[in-house]
């Protein structure tokens, strides 16, 4: 079977826990990653998440979220063993597809400062780093 993207859903969800291990991709399984979190952010009409399959495989995980302003792409994946094939930016592609389809005229990503794959593979998909900003957040509980 040749490889597809494809919409997940909350069936997915042991898959994409799964893969974000694999791939080393921090996750908070009792907060914003637990199932119920993600069940109601994939209700929402401005996420998606998408999914790379090859041979019925997930091997790639990637969310779109369009927030009204700016569209977001967050959870990027790969699992280790197929990394350097283009299959980040095939996904960043379709986030890209779905967030232009719903009016975001900006695209956006956080990468950590460690994480210069990630770095690399949205500079190859055309995104530019703006040094500038900085990230501040509250959180509503550690796993928030």
């Amino acid at each position: 079977m040749p490889p597809k993207i494809t919409k997940l859903t909350i069936a997915d969800y042991d898959e994409i826990i799964r893969l974000w291990a694999e791939a080393g991709l921090k996750y908070k399984p009792k907060g914003r990653d637990s199932r119920a979190s993600m069940t109601k952010e994939m209700a929402l009409d401005g996420v998606q998440y998408f999914g790379y399959y090859e041979n019925n495989q997930l091997i790639g995980v990637g969310l779109a979220n369009y927030d009204g302003r700016r569209g977001w792409i967050n959870r990027l994946a790969v699992h280790p063993d197929f990394r350097g094939r283009n299959i980040a930016g095939e996904l960043i592609a379709e986030c890209e597809r779905f967030l232009r389809s719903k009016g975001a005229v900006v695209l956006t990503a956080l990468i950590e400062d460690i994480n210069e794959p990630s770095m690399t593979c949205f500079e190859k998909a055309g995104f530019a780093c703006e040094k500038s900003w900085l990230y501040f957040c509250k959180r509503s509980s550690p796993d928030a």
